[in-house]
């Protein structure tokens, strides 16, 4: 795996990388987004499905606690899991735990971290996860670590055992990598953990960077637990302490406005659970992602989705403030009444499969009457809207665009604000 940054300007990275892969002929640009899986399948899509979507990344993502119980098929079956699931060309990165779902918090130690399958609760020692990664035969695969410090304020004492744990991990799978033939293509991606301590961070950094490691993952900034203030200071002390020529990973950031501000301070691939939540809360994603639109597009735009912004009437945002509190200003509750009669597509010129086929009436129908194909619909669209969101952003980075590509993702998430203020003054008035 080699990486090419053709720019960096004020702490963002563009570039590609390459060599790839089990035959190293893979390329993927950056910034840029893994697709997202539970075991080892995109949710609520085939592969038939799959292949009608565009820019769908390169990276596939496997979650460890998704696919714990496949472990002793996978072991007889012998031919990794990118041949078993139908994905032998992607690029696989094994990751410890599906973004999409919350795990509990409180039970790792020294010896081992705690994974939640489906099953329940499995004890995971490097001896275990290596030979599971082994049955795998994954590209990349995220070390064992101890990032079980956000579920508040971290003590340094507990900071600095998650940064020692995990640098104890890192070592031990390194030397057991050493000695398994069927890894010896695989790269590790070391962990960067240490809570909200940053003395603890940066010697989680200093450290992991001295180890034979790939690349780096950012943990333990998702979730609310951690202030926004603090996290983005974190990233930026912690960023400028890695070497430039390894690819930075983040887990449990998926909201745009948030992926700008790590994109900002120097991480360079992010996950696709985003789209996943939103299909889930029957949503569509509905933000605009053109920092330099036409004139006459903007306004058949404006036409099109003014009444997902600031025209939403009382009844409207009660309603959607019940379904949902994580709705964002970023999507739209296909849920709601109002789009029983409404006959255009979820977005006004996406080139989507749905989009392309179906309403926002038909959609809403689907969820109204719980049929399946809703989800299958919602989450090809929310798919392919969001990997063009990386698209986006890569070209406004060649085009030295991005201050104007932030502004209006910014300004967007601005009524996600509005939205829930106006939500709690309906409730104050009843």
């Amino acid at each position: 795996m080699k990486l090419s940054l053709s720019k960096v300007v004020s702490g963002c990275r563009l570039g590609t990388l390459t060599n790839l892969g089990k035959n190293g002929v893979q390329t993927v640009e950056l910034p840029g987004c893994l697709l997202y899986t539970k075991t080892g399948s995109p949710p609520h899509l085939t592969h038939d499905t799959l292949q009608t979507i565009k820019g769908v990344p390169d990276i596939v993502q496997l979650t460890l606690s998704t696919l714990v119980e496949l472990h002793d098929v996978l072991e007889e079956f012998k031919e990794g899991v990118g041949k078993f699931i139908g994905m032998p060309d992607s690029v696989l990165y094994c990751s410890l735990h599906d973004p999409g779902t919350p795990c509990p918090f409180g039970y790792n130690n020294n010896k081992s971290v705690s994974i939640w399958g489906y099953g329940g609760r499995v004890e995971m020692t490097t001896s275990k996860f290596m030979n599971m990664q082994r049955a795998f035969k994954p590209d990349w695969i995220q070390c064992l670590s101890d990032g079980d410090t956000i579920s508040g304020e971290t003590s340094r004492k507990r900071a600095k055992k998650s940064v020692d744990r995990s640098l104890s991990f890192l070592d031990e799978c390194i030397q057991l990598q050493e000695k398994s033939p069927e890894l010896q293509s695989s790269v590790m991606i070391g962990v960067i953990e240490g809570g909200d301590v940053l003395e603890e961070r940066l010697r989680s950094a200093r450290e992991t960077a001295k180890r034979p490691v790939g690349g780096f993952l950012l943990d333990g900034f998702q979730g609310l637990a951690m202030a926004k203030e603090t996290k983005l200071k974190l990233m930026d002390s912690v960023t400028a302490e890695l070497p430039e020529d390894k690819p930075r990973l983040i887990h449990g950031i998926g909201k745009p406005d948030e992926v700008l501000e790590c994109i900002e301070r120097g991480v360079d691939i992010f996950e696709s659970f985003f789209p996943y939540q939103v299909t889930e809360r029957g949503c569509a994603l509905s933000f605009s992602y053109n920092y330099n639109p036409d004139p006459e597009a903007t306004v058949i735009k404006q036409n099109g989705i003014q009444d997902t912004g600031k025209s939403h009437t009382e009844k409207d945002i009660n309603e959607t403030s019940k379904a949902d509190p994580e709705i964002t200003s970023f999507e739209i509750f296909l849920k709601e009444k109002r789009y029983r009669d409404d006959f255009g597509p979820l977005v006004h010129g996406c080139t989507c499969y749905c989009c392309q086929n179906h309403s926002r009436a038909y959609v809403h129908h689907l969820l109204v009457t719980n049929e399946l194909l809703a989800g299958v619909l919602l989450m090809m669209h929310n798919f392919q809207h969001y990997f063009s969101f990386f698209h986006s952003i890569r070209d406004a980075l060649r085009d030295d665009r991005l201050d104007q590509l932030k502004e209006l993702i910014f300004r967007q998430a601005c009524e996600t604000q509005e939205m829930h203020s106006q939500a709690s003054e309906c409730r104050g008035r009843r």
